[in-house]
């Protein structure tokens, strides 16, 4: 299943930085656990797709996984051995932009070890440095 939008008004944008820390979505909003982002990086839609297999296989497709990052920014390739100039080339891939701080996945309706283990291994599929976060008691 390809992670790509529906319809996108401006087709080649520029590429975004992923620099500095995230402004939203620092929080877990959906599950119990979650996997932050420790650093900043450009995360392909086949990585996203990749960490989502590997955690509902793990957790036997009980529970319920959230995916918080959505592939928007488009990079473009030209072909090989093509001169330069004649513009800038085709879409070759989607990337979701995540900054450092970002809450990627959320895990909920699964013990604790059961999450922690499916995100572990999700963690392995991404070119990150990720951690591992839980619900503090005092938050419903």
């Amino acid at each position: 299943m390809a992670l790509i939008p529906k319809r996108t008004k401006y087709r080649k944008p520029h590429r975004i930085k992923y620099d500095g820390k995230a402004r939203g979505n620092t929080k877990l909003h959906f599950g119990e656990y979650g996997l932050k982002a420790m650093e900043g990086a450009w995360i392909t839609q086949q990585q996203i797709e990749a960490a989502r297999v590997a955690m509902t296989r793990y957790m036997k497709r009980g529970g319920k996984v959230y995916i918080n990052i959505f592939p928007h920014l488009s990079l473009t390739k030209k072909p090989l051995e093509t001169r330069q100039g004649k513009g800038k080339g085709a879409p070759d891939s989607w990337v979701a932009v995540v900054k450092e701080g970002k809450i990627m996945f959320e895990v909920s309706e699964v013990s604790e070890d059961v999450a922690r283990e499916a995100l572990r291994l999700a963690m392995h599929k991404l070119p990150i440095k990720c951690k591992f976060v839980m619900k503090e008691s005092g938050e419903k």
